[in-house]
């Protein structure tokens, strides 16, 4: 590691389980990259749900990952281990980690850094990762949603509901999202879905119903909403759960699954595999990214907190006031 480079670096500690009020500021040593891995120097850091999971004790790191909240970054490399090919030192990216974003430093997998697209600020290009590459894997390599078929996105004006939208949208599928009130709404609107239902409002059961059925579901929610999906599915539709907002237990009449031949399916990407990572990020540097370029798909961002308010952060996003993505700014 260069002689240039601290010995310590400022992180954000989960001091116990808990509120958001459990976050800390600390001082940790600066990380080593490994064989294949980068050092980032941070210039911003994502905020998302399995960061609050981890931090009220729900989501524990795996093995081997650090246990420090930040599943993405960006910023510029620092330093690199053996065997990194493509990048170099002074190269801005932005990266899915395994954990350890919420730092001044951080070392990533370089298979899973990414070139900051054109136009795009390197604070906002923190935003990128996670959302990305759980929309795509789920969406597109695993429910193989094609042009013309139905999407319907749950909680469309959120992080991970305005990069489903958008990339529905970019991609030849009819899109229908569900969110209240009406300014989230209408954010799901002006970012392309053909639909919005306010779920205060109407019932997106009989919606879809009407219209034929989704042939993929994106949920958040989970709780009342998992059999209501088995009704708004068509026949072979696919049902990706992402996160229980409203519950993970619920009773279930099953007979729709068959009858339909539903897929139902959840996703955690934090746990698979590397080479896995690495193929999403290639599939999105090669298929998304120049939409993100061309300005067909872009960046939402709702709020950037210093590293330090990053209680403040979780707290915004646990009020579900946001639209899009927060950041933690770190440089």
């Amino acid at each position: 590691m260069s002689r240039e480079l601290p010995q310590q670096m400022q992180v954000v500690e989960i001091s116990a389980p808990g509120g958001p009020e459990v976050l800390r500021i600390a001082t940790r040593p600066l990380p080593r990259p490994l064989a294949g891995e980068v050092l980032i120097k941070v210039v911003a850091a994502g905020v998302n749900g399995p960061d609050l999971m981890q931090r009220k004790g729900l989501y524990p790191p795996p093995a081997g990952a650090p246990d420090l909240p930040g599943l993405e970054v960006s910023g510029t490399i620092v330093a690199a281990g053996d065997q990194v090919r493509r990048w170099t030192i002074g190269d801005a990216l932005t990266a899915l980690t395994n954990g350890g974003g919420y730092a001044e430093y951080c070392t990533v997998d370089a298979r899973h850094c990414l070139p900051i697209p054109r136009g795009i600020e390197l604070r906002d290009a923190a935003s990128l990762p996670e959302t990305f590459f759980t929309v795509w894997s789920n969406i597109f390599m695993g429910a193989r949603l094609a042009a013309g078929e139905t999407l319907l996105v749950h909680g469309g004006a959120g992080g991970i509901g305005t990069t489903a939208i958008q990339l529905g949208k970019a991609f030849g599928a009819k899109v229908v999202a569900t969110d209240s009130p009406e300014a989230r709404c209408r954010i799901c609107r002006d970012l392309g879905a053909d639909r919005v239902i306010d779920y205060r409002q109407e019932d997106y059961v009989e919606i879809l119903r009407q219209e034929g059925g989704a042939n993929v579901i994106l949920d958040i929610v989970g709780g009342p909403n998992i059999e209501r999906n088995f009704k708004a599915a068509t026949h072979d539709g696919r049902i990706i759960q992402l996160a229980f907002a409203l519950g993970s237990k619920v009773e279930l009449n099953l007979m729709p699954v068959m009858l339909k031949r539903l897929t139902y399916t959840g996703s955690t990407l934090r746990t698979r595999s590397p080479a896995f990572k690495a193929g999403i990020a290639q599939e999105l540097e090669a298929r998304v990214w120049p939409l993100i370029e061309s300005g067909r798909i872009k960046p939402v961002v709702h709020a950037a907190f210093p590293l330090a308010e990053a209680a403040k952060a979780h707290s915004l996003m646990e009020s579900g006031a946001h639209i899009g993505k927060i950041v933690l700014t770190v440089a």
